[in-house]
């Protein structure tokens, strides 16, 4: 018997990843356009912005394109936009809905309505009420489309904001305005005030699809389904609407109780990962050790099954203490001449070749920055993979700075070089006229990647890694100049198989970090993944001795019931990473595009090691300064 009606007060459809999800959302559109087709009738959609629907959009325009979804008897109203901005700036979301989508279908663009940044302030109210009417007039919205900020607002309906609320203008949150900052050079660009469409206006809809992607939204997502209404979580109030559907990827319905605690709403399979995830989750609930739980406390906890199913209660906790404990280890590359069968990797071969792909060029010292100079340091052949440049994290006075160095060491050694002062020049001019989230010159993202290259190259040294085992892929996918990057393309699938064919490693470590904001994590990750199952599939003998570990980068780390190697750090090697990641100094203090999160780098990966040390300690381990962990992927 499945109880989960009983905890989700929203129908939640749950899919592998954010494509399978937008494509059935994409379906869902397409069918009810082509049913009021049938009817002779306009269908009325409410449409979200962005990066939440962006491969919906994507999929609507494949439907059109390939298959013959017509929108010509579509009518859009798009439920928010920034106050003031211009329609054509390149932040607005007018401008988004017509690069998205509006540009790339049939739709009568007469039908296309988007509240407006250049109303008069004086009259926003009277063009508010207008907006109102128009879709009242159009018959309402029979498909509403919605994203979820972290805070729980729709559109930009902020936490407070009434379930009787219209169309008006707002203030935006600080922390909404930091969520989108990664649209704007810094957060003091972000307009504070926006236009939206009310609670009201949205729970008029006949149907509402909301789409959550991502770990990072799945506290609010638990929250909105789960929780009681109220208006701090705005979300919630979609409890009451008539015909609300969720729809979410697996890391967006993780927080979930038929995901996280699957015992809680009906029968259950008990396998020892899910054995391992009840009890450490009880345990860090009553903040006891794992050895110390006891039958109370499992029946307390809806564990009571898995007492009748699995015995002695000592012995369950035996189980998974026992699997905490083997998770450690303090030889990432397996340890040699040693056979012990539980250990996260193997003894042979020794010494291993190892290839860590790091998307960015500073992520494998932030990232697993410990563990990278364990595994030299332990004799093993260690290359880094930078798979980006990384140029757009650069700041323009960082160039300057470069070039004045550039040109003062000619000087200083009478070097007659005109060509450096003749650069230097250009990017002083071109930074003096240079406008907001204006593109970077091609030569100007060359110095910036060069920046950031040479401060990769120099951790490699730091570390004790030879600058011919660093490896700059450069790859294509990047190189947009802007915050916007292109999918996975094929020329970067091929760059990644050439430099695995090359080295031919017996482990590989990537980034399984998908909650950077700007998505290059993820691009880079599934590059590796493709690379890799193109490589099997091709019959290469090496691959199939190649293991390969997910480390999760600045943004976040695995939850301890994932964790299946934990790299313990002292004190010492705490300070080694820190002192590495401080190489890469334009990265240093205010970096443009850090996302929500504005301690630096460092700290937040001293915090986050720390946190995962303390947990293992509270759950009855060693107590360690800190640990680095890390997944195992199967392919």
């Amino acid at each position: 018997m499945s109880m989960v009606d009983s905890f989700e007060k929203i129908s939640c459809q749950i899919f592998p990843d954010f494509k399978a999800g937008s494509r059935f959302a994409a379906r869902e559109v397409a069918d009810l356009i082509k049913d009021r087709q049938s009817q002779g009738k306009l269908c009325v959609l409410g449409l979200a912005t962005g990066s939440t629907p962006k491969t919906l959009y994507a999929e609507l325009i494949r439907l059109h394109r390939e298959e013959g979804v017509s929108f010509k008897n579509v009518v859009v109203f798009n439920l928010d936009e920034y106050y003031p901005i211009d329609k054509n700036a390149l932040q607005s979301y007018h401008r988004f809905m017509k690069v998205n989508l509006f540009d790339h279908i049939d739709i009568d663009q007469n039908n296309c309505h988007i509240p407006s940044g250049e109303w008069p302030k004086e009259r926003v109210k009277e063009y508010c009420i207008r907006y109102e009417q128009m879709i009242e007039e159009a018959g309402g919205i029979d498909l509403q489309i919605l994203g979820i900020g972290v805070n729980g607002h729709i559109g930009f309906n902020e936490p407070g904001s009434s379930v009787y609320s219209k169309t008006r203008l707002v203030t935006l949150e600080n922390s909404t305005r930091l969520a989108n900052s990664y649209e704007f050079v810094n957060i003091s660009q972000v307009p504070r005030l926006a236009i939206t469409a009310g609670i009201s206006t949205i729970m008029k809809a006949k149907k509402i699809l909301l789409m959550a992607w991502g770990q990072f939204k799945a506290p609010v997502v638990k929250a909105a389904a789960e929780d009681n209404i109220t208006e701090s979580i705005p979300a919630s109030l979609l409890q009451n609407h008539d015909n609300c559907v969720f729809v979410l990827d697996e890391l967006a319905a993780s927080e979930l109780t038929r995901i996280k605690s699957p015992w809680l709403t009906g029968d259950c399979e008990w396998t020892p990962k899910l054995i391992r995830r009840a009890v450490i989750n009880a345990a860090i609930k009553l903040n006891k050790p794992v050895l110390s739980l006891t039958n109370s406390d499992y029946t307390d906890n809806g564990l009571g099954d898995l007492l009748v199913e699995k015995g002695d209660v000592y012995e369950i906790n035996l189980q998974v203490f026992y699997m905490l404990r083997d998770s450690i280890t303090g030889w990432p590359g397996g340890k040699p001449n040693s056979d012990i069968p539980q250990h996260p990797e193997r003894s042979t071969p020794y010494p291993k070749k190892v290839v860590i792909f790091s998307p960015h060029p500073d992520d494998d010292i932030i990232s697993m920055g410990g563990t990278f100079q364990r595994l030299h340091d332990q004799g093993h052949e260690v290359h880094v993979a930078y798979q980006t440049s990384g140029n757009i994290a650069v700041t323009d006075e960082f160039v300057t700075r470069f070039l004045d160095f550039a040109v003062g060491f000619e000087d200083m050694f009478g070097i007659d070089s005109k060509k450096s002062k003749e650069i230097s020049g250009e990017a002083r001019e071109y930074f003096a006229q240079k406008k907001s989230r204006q593109t970077d010159t091609a030569e100007i993202r060359n110095i910036k990647g060069l920046i950031r290259r040479c401060e990769a190259k120099a951790t490699c040294r730091y570390v004790g890694v030879g600058d011919e085992r660093a490896h700059f892929q450069n790859l294509p996918f990047y190189e947009t100049g802007t915050i916007e990057k292109n999918p996975m393309g094929e020329e970067d699938v091929q760059l990644t198989m050439k430099l695995l064919r090359e080295l031919k490693p017996q482990q590989v470590y990537c980034a399984g970090d998908l909650a950077d904001p700007h998505g290059t994590h993820k691009v880079c990750l599934e590059i590796v993944f493709e690379s890799l199952k193109r490589i099997k599939a091709a019959g290469d003998e090496w691959v199939k001795d190649c293991w390969v570990w997910l480390y999760k980068g600045a943004w976040q780390e695995w939850d301890i019931t994932e964790i299946e190697m934990a790299i313990p750090m002292s004190p010492e090697q705490v300070l080694k990473k820190r002192f590495g990641i401080f190489i890469h100094q334009s990265q240093k203090d205010s970096v443009p595009f850090q996302g929500t999160d504005a301690r630096e780098f460092w700290q937040r990966a001293e915090e986050r090691n720390a946190n995962t040390a303390d947990l293992y300690a509270q759950l009855g381990l060693i107590k360690y300064a800190a640990m680095e962990a890390f997944v195992r992927w199967h392919y």
